[in-house]
């Protein structure tokens, strides 16, 4: 890059409800990458739920005026002395996990979305609503061939957290599966577990998700309790007085998956309703790495179907608009300006 380079990018200003406009559009320098970092100038970012959370103050920021967005493709433009795997130009995704310390108890035992001292690109790092971002190769991923940028990024994500939560829900083989809220993690994830054998029922107030659910392979889609009992859940929606609603739907030794990183309050528990004959909930923190190349592996061979809403980057505020609204089927991307929608 040409030394001074400027860029665009999307700064959380003011943390604060969406309609309050706490996204704001800033110039600023092209960063040069550190010793192990990429300089990757950004083709596409998905838009997730949790730009939203920190947009709107719900996930505290950790650092002023931080650019959203970990559901990055895009190509390789610099890189570090010490980067080996990377080279200029190639294609490369970045994810919410951007960095561990690699020493404590969690990274020495293959647990190291719980170390305390991870760090998250759009959180902690500068994120893909830009031109231009840093990611720590050593995080970066390879992504399948065959994929558009389009549908790549959201995999950065929305697939790989869903593939986490499932298997931390430990649905049995051809066991059945309820998955609450169809969004775009949601969305990806039913794919999944259609294409494992499972039976999949779907829980949402969206007509059109409903639809969607269908179409994807799902044995029911409605709004109410699903229509047999189930062997596991997902909590997609990040509403707590869900938790009680999925549990007491699991059928016995269930287990519900809650996967998102904000949840509202949980109501109280009734233990016989809820937690009796071995019912578990399980939270979900980010994932490892590990979880992200299994991931990219599986969905390589099964190519699951992803529902796109494009909108280009210097729209990114109207996207989390639409997202908080309940207006996005499937999920949203940041496309190149002048792409149009």
């Amino acid at each position: 890059m040409t030394e001074g380079a400027r860029t665009s990018a999307w700064v959380v200003e003011q943390p604060g409800p969406i309609d309050s406009g706490p996204l704001r559009r800033h110039e600023r320098h092209v960063p040069a990458p550190g010793p192990y970092e990429l300089l990757v100038e950004v083709a596409v970012c998905g838009v997730c739920r949790t730009d939203l959370h920190l947009a709107e103050g719900d996930l505290p920021p950790r650092r002023p005026n931080c650019t959203p967005g970990h559901q990055v493709v895009g190509r390789v433009r610099g890189t570090g002395s010490a980067v080996r795997d990377f080279s200029e130009g190639d294609r490369v995704g970045a994810a919410w996990l951007a960095g561990t310390c690699g020493e404590c108890r969690y990274c020495r035992t293959g647990r190291e979305n719980l170390c305390p001292r991870s760090r998250y690109t759009g959180w902690d790092l500068d994120g893909g609503y830009a031109g231009f971002m840093l990611a720590d190769a050593r995080y970066a991923y390879r992504l399948p061939d065959g994929w558009s940028d389009e549908e790549a990024a959201p995999l950065l994500c929305a697939g790989i957290i869903g593939y986490r939560a499932l298997q931390r829900a430990e649905l049995p083989p051809g066991g059945r599966l309820g998955v609450y809220g169809f969004g775009a993690s949601a969305h990806l994830t039913a794919q999944l577990a259609v294409a494992r054998g499972s039976a999949v029922h779907v829980i949402t107030r969206s007509p059109a998700a409903q639809r969607l659910a269908l179409e994807l392979g799902a044995a029911s889609a409605g709004s109410g309790a699903p229509p047999e009992p189930m062997d596991a859940a997902i909590l997609f929606a990040p509403v707590g007085d869900l938790v009680p609603v999925a549990l007491e739907a699991l059928d016995r030794g269930g287990t519900l998956s809650v996967a998102g990183v904000h949840l509202t309050g949980i109501p109280a528990l009734d233990y016989e309703r809820h937690l009796y004959q071995e019912r578990t909930v399980r939270s979900v923190t980010a994932n490892t790495r590990e979880d992200g190349r299994a991931y990219l592996a599986e969905v390589a061979r099964l190519r699951p179907t992803v529902q796109l809403a494009r909108y280009p980057m210097d729209r990114a505020d109207e996207a989390l608009a639409d997202l908080a609204a309940g207006r996005i089927t499937g999920v949203a991307v940041l496309i190149p300006e002048g792409s149009g929608r």
